[in-house]
């Protein structure tokens, strides 16, 4: 606290500046010596400075700095505000830094008291100016005397400045002489530099050059050994493996870890120590220099027996190294098809008698045909076809006219597009002759155009098949086939009356036996026959659908309804018949389609009561419902016994039957296939995706509006 209030009460006021001159602390009130500079602002201590203080500043503060000793003025005069005051100024470097800052003490000057002295006296104003003029004065010659000291101080300097000058003066007079004649050793010696240079540049282009040719041949040299497949060795003079290409790695199973640096007979544990492969490299390859075609045979533990055909040569690289290149080529798989051709040739031989025989026996006959030289080769069964002599010369335009007039374009068109189709060239085509004594045949043609790389036929062969018996079998099978539709056609309307009679008959017995007890056991009996009946009558419509579809009279009579509701009025009705299944119906909803609606349901009601049928362990249905764009999904899902992948195909095949599991459950088999005519009817497609014991997913996409309306 002593230390604070002396610091406070009785230290002089200072600033502290650095080497350029500028305060970077006040210490004590300083504003009687030091104000703020008009204009740009600045903390220079010279600039700060009151009027006629700057000049003994500087002076105090360049002596200070040159003598590294404290400077002190006493008595500076100085103007504030046209009054005269007296300063001490004290300038001091502080030399601990690391950069030079000096301290600058301000102490008023003690001629303050003086002047107090004379108001004191009461001396006149006149005694009292003269007083001050003496002061003055005085004070003036104080200055002076302190200038001309400065003055001489400045001069000193500036003379031993001045003789130092001269000094080094003479010293760069005798060193420019210096310099002068070096300059002119190092133009002489830049002369030969330059010529040196060039040599070098010359030397330099030449090393350049011939170091990218030996870059381009040793790219070139380990390309052609990077690329090579198949094995390859480079061995030092010791048998060494100095590097292997990929193709050895990968074919004998090994690494570079493995193999670089390893003596050629520690390879795979020793199984490259072949007593021909010693004999070749240590004492046939030394006199001949090279070796090829050296065949060896050695069984390796990953590969087994291999021949191996070695090809062998000495070389010797930039550093005078003596090498051994050891090319190995498997030569098994060759060998193998050398020693099978015989046996190939053998079975050739055999198969083309077999052929022969096999077509001989079928009554085939073959033809050949040239696209490039338009010429065409009938074997003998072929004119024997044809009614003519073997010795009968055939060509393209003979054979269109053995065509019959109404098949003869069509033939004529699908040989043309065989002969032109690069990607598969198929040919097969059944057409009619024309008669041949007497008779018209029928003929069935097979065969295969061949392409060359441009896509140009250049070989055209087939087999030729008389097919008049097949064709004549097929018609009376398709006339059968007519004749029985028709039959069911025609009993199907003709059973619908008695059986329409029979079931009101049954009905009456019933409503007469509902009431009486007596005859309630003839009632049960009665129920099931109306049963029995309806089913009857159900399979019986599905036999005119089904003889409809064939003879294409299926009619669709097409409105727009709500599908919501059609799909709720068939849960409605088969839920009443069933107490098992729980119906669900989920999706989208209020989607009006135009359809025929008692197909659609007949389609819902199929789909539903085979879902029920075919699900006797489960205990839900689920229908769902889905709008895509322009179309309508409809989905029946069960969870019953499903259907395998190999019967999926089938399953909406008229009268098809999945296999013996589902002949419990009644049924002709017509109820998809006849769905299936109805879906595609109305322009849509039906599929199944059902996996054996988990269940099935019966769906159909159809149009939602009239064709035509994109509404």
């Amino acid at each position: 606290m002593a230390d604070e209030a002396m610091l406070l009460n009785f230290m002089p006021a200072a600033v502290l500046v650095n080497e350029k001159f500028d305060v970077i602390q006040f210490r004590g009130s300083t504003e009687i010596w030091l104000v703020p500079p008009a204009g740009k602002p600045s903390f220079n201590v010279l600039k700060m400075a009151r009027e006629g203080l700057a000049f003994e500043l500087r002076n105090i503060l360049h002596l200070a700095k040159k003598t590294n000793l404290p400077v002190r003025k006493f008595g500076i005069f100085f103007r504030v505000n046209d009054l005269q005051h007296y300063v001490n100024i004290q300038a001091l470097q502080l030399m601990q830094n690391s950069e030079p800052h000096y301290l600058i003490v301000f102490q008023p000057a003690s001629s303050t008291g003086l002047q107090t002295t004379i108001f004191d006296t009461g001396q006149s104003e006149e005694n009292m100016n003269f007083d001050a003029s003496e002061l003055r004065i005085e004070h003036l010659e104080r200055e002076l005397i302190q200038t001309r000291a400065d003055m001489r101080a400045v001069t000193e300097a500036q003379e031993t400045a001045n003789e130092e000058l001269q000094s080094a003066n003479e010293e760069l007079l005798s060193g420019s002489e210096e310099l002068q004649s070096l300059n002119e050793e190092l133009e002489t010696s830049k002369e030969e530099l330059q010529s040196t240079n060039e040599e070098v540049m010359i030397v330099n282009k030449e090393l350049l050059e011939r170091n990218e040719q030996l870059n381009s041949a040793r790219q070139y040299t380990e390309g052609i050994v990077n690329t090579i497949r198949d094995p390859l060795l480079i061995l030092d003079n010791d048998l060494r493996v100095k590097r292997a290409t990929n193709g050895f790695y990968n074919k004998f199973k090994t690494t570079e870890k493995e193999t670089d640096g390893r003596y050629l007979y520690e390879l795979s544990n020793g199984q490259w120590d072949i007593p021909r492969l010693r004999e070749l490299l240590e004492k046939i390859l030394p006199e001949k220099k090279e070796l090829e075609d050296f065949e060896v045979t050695q069984v390796f533990s990953q590969l087994g027996k291999r021949s191996m055909c070695l090809n062998a040569r000495q070389i010797e690289n930039i550093n005078g190294e003596q090498l051994i290149l050891l090319a190995i080529e498997d030569i098994t798989y060759k060998k193998k098809v050398e020693e099978g051709l015989a046996e190939a040739e053998r079975l050739l031989s055999e198969s083309r008698e077999r052929l022969k025989f096999a077509v001989d026996s079928a009554g085939l006959g073959t033809w050949d045909y040239d696209p490039q030289t338009k010429e065409l080769l009938w074997d003998k069964r072929c004119k024997e076809i044809y009614g003519l002599a073997p010795a009968t010369h055939i060509d393209m335009a003979a054979f269109y006219s053995l065509v019959h007039v109404d098949d003869r374009a069509m033939v004529e068109r699908k040989t043309n597009a065989t002969l032109t189709d690069g990607d598969t060239g198929e040919y097969d085509v059944e057409y009619r002759t024309v008669p041949i004594d007497g008779a018209i045949k029928w003929l069935k043609a097979k065969g295969r155009a061949y392409f060359d790389e441009k896509g140009l036929p250049v070989r055209f062969i087939g087999t030729l098949l008389d097919i008049t018996v097949q064709k004549l079998i097929d018609e009376a099978t398709r006339e059968l086939l007519i004749k029985k539709d028709e039959f069911i056609s025609v009993a199907s309307h003709e059973l619908r009356t008695p059986i329409t009679s029979l079931k009101a008959s049954l009905q009456m017995m019933e409503r007469t036996t509902q009431h009486n007890e007596s005859m309630k056991s003839v009632h049960g009996f009665v129920q099931r026959s109306l049963k029995q009946v309806d089913k009857l009558i159900e399979l019986i419509k599905d036999l005119l659908d089904v003889t409809a579809i064939q003879s294409g009279k299926l009619e669709l009579n097409k409105t727009s309804f709500v599908l919501d509701d059609l799909i709720a009025e068939c849960i409605g009705e088969l839920q009443a018949h069933t107490d098992k299944h729980e119906l669900i119906l989920e999706g989208d909803n209020n989607i009006e389609v135009y359809a025929d609606r008692n197909r659609m349901e007949q389609v819902l009601i199929n789909l539903i009561s085979n879902a029920i049928k075919y699900s006797p362990e489960s205990d839900k249905v689920l229908i769902s419902v889905k709008r895509s764009g322009v179309n309508v999904r409809i989905a029946i899902t069960d969870f019953g016994i499903g259907i395998a992948k190999n019967k999926q195909a089938f399953i909406f095949d008229r009268f098809y039957r999945v296999d013996e599991k589902s002949q419990k459950y009644a049924g002709l088999g017509l109820g998809l296939y006849i769905s299936s005519e109805i879906v595609r009817r109305h322009g849509g497609q039906i599929n199944i995706e059902s996996e054996e014991g988990k269940g099935s997913t019966f769906w159909f996409v159809m149009p939602i509006n009239e064709p035509g309306n994109t509404k």
